[in-house]
Formats: C-alpha cells, structure tokens, sequence
C-alpha cells in the first residue's frame, strides 16, 4: 500500500473513531457532519470524499467484508454441513449475536441497534449483498442465481441482523428464525 492509500485508511479511521466517541457521547442526533469533521481534524468536504453516504455511514465499512464473509460461510462450509446451518454458525458469530465481544465492539453494537438511522444503513449494507449470497447458494445448490426462491432465501437470511437483532435475546431470534428456515413453515 502506498503512502496515499494509507493517509486514506488513516483519515477513515480517524472519521469512524470521531464519529463513534462522539455517537457514544451525545447520541446519534446530537452530533453534527461539522462536529465530527473537527473531531477528526478534516474539512467537511474530505469527511464527504471518504464517506460520501453521510453520517450513517461513517462507522460502517462498505459492506465487501460481510459479503466475502458470507460467500465463504457457504462455499466453505463443512462437508455434510447445510447451507443454512453455515450461515447460522457465521451470522451468530458477528454483530448483535455475538456474546463475546469486546467493549469497544459491544458499545458500536448497541449504538446500531439503538440507532434508527444506523440500523437503517446497516439493513442496506447487508442487503446489498444480495446478489453475491444468492449466487454462492445457487452454485451450491445447483439452482440458478435468478431463480425466485435462491433469492428470496438469500434476503430471508439477510434480513436476519435487522429483525433479530433489536430483540431481547438477539441470538434466540436469530435461531428461531433460521430454525423457521430449515424446516419451513407449518400452520
């Protein structure tokens, strides 16, 4: 990497940083672009050239990390190991099912959750990886990507971090609802 690419990194994550401490401080409403922008030490328009998305955005990456990480979950997945079961095991690892965070992840964690607006943008960062999860399963399955019910199983899963995540026991919902999934529903 060279020396641009890692100013570019380094003023990310001075942006993220500031933006988290002050979130954490004086709450997602309470915080101004400007604020943030003097926090780290950068002009409004280098925090819109970094994060041209807004605020929301700014203590998310860009969303290619949980596609790759899902991607993998199915595609190296255990032999006999279902596609459902891979993506439980890799979804309850992560985010608001995660129990064993440390406090930093923790309070990000619930600051998302708690946050309408970030749990908005949070909700478009997972199902923009649509696509990709809906092709990894087709070609695990041997189903075509564009086939309605790869697809729709791949959104199911993705809107699993949104509606199980707010719940009181967050990886109990998340296992309801892949244990919903496997066994389809019955009335």
């Amino acid at each position: 990497m060279g020396r641009r690419e890692r100013k570019k990194v380094q003023t990310r994550r001075a942006l993220s940083e500031a933006a988290l401490r002050l979130f954490s401080e004086h709450g997602y409403d309470g915080v101004t672009v400007a604020q943030i922008a003097d926090e780290a030490d950068v002009s409004i328009a280098t925090l819109f050239a970094h994060v041209p998305d807004g605020k929301e955005a700014l203590i998310f990456d860009d969303g290619d990390e949980r596609r790759v990480w899902l991607v993998s979950a199915v595609r190296e997945r255990s032999p006999g190991q279902s596609v459902l079961e891979a993506l439980r095991e890799c979804l309850a690892a992560r985010g608001p099912f995660a129990g064993d965070l440390p406090d930093e992840l923790r309070r990000k964690r619930d600051l998302i959750v708690g946050t309408p607006a970030l749990r908005g943008y949070s909700r478009k960062l997972w199902i923009a990886g649509e696509g990709a999860l809906a092709e990894a399963i087709a070609d695990e399955t041997g189903r075509d990507p564009a086939d309605m019910t790869v697809r729709a199983l791949a959104r199911y899963v993705l809107e699993i971090p949104e509606l199980a995540g707010a719940e009181p026991d967050p990886l109990a919902a998340l296992n309801a609802i892949f244990d919903l999934l496997e066994s389809g529903w019955s009335a």
